[in-house]
């Protein structure tokens, strides 16, 4: 039987923030995926100051994802609802698969995600028709 999950504790004093799947934002891996073998993950993101958005249209194999803001502003485009700005304490459940692009984000953007599982694939992919 496999050893069972462990109470995680990820501290802001230790906190080291590395690069990731986006070149403008920087990850900080809350120890999730190491406590629950893979099956989630959960990040604090912030954005790289001087390093703007790059738009393209991509979906994430995921069975779960969910972005809640904590600080600064965000704006995607998805194609099933269009475009929407949020702000801290803003969420959103983002389905699988789902196309979709972030437009832009305020160089004091930090948000937390947690998805399942941790590790997944993205595919860039065409923009819809109509957004």
């Amino acid at each position: 039987m496999p050893d069972a999950p462990r109470t995680t504790i990820s501290r802001a004093e230790d906190a080291s923030f590395e690069t990731g799947l986006r070149s403008f934002f920087a990850y900080r891996d809350l120890g999730v995926r190491a406590a629950t073998g893979g099956a989630f993950g959960a990040h604090v993101i912030r954005a790289v100051p001087g390093s703007g958005a790059a738009p393209q249209w991509h979906t994430h194999e995921v069975g779960f994802q969910l972005v809640y803001v904590l600080r600064g502003w965000v704006t995607f485009t998805y194609e099933d609802i269009g475009e929407v700005t949020f702000r801290p304490g803003d969420s959103v459940l983002q389905p699988p698969l789902v196309r979709h692009v972030e437009v832009a984000h305020s160089e004091d953007l930090e948000l937390l995600e947690i998805t399942s599982p941790a590790e997944f694939p993205t595919r860039t992919v065409e923009a819809p028709s109509s957004p």
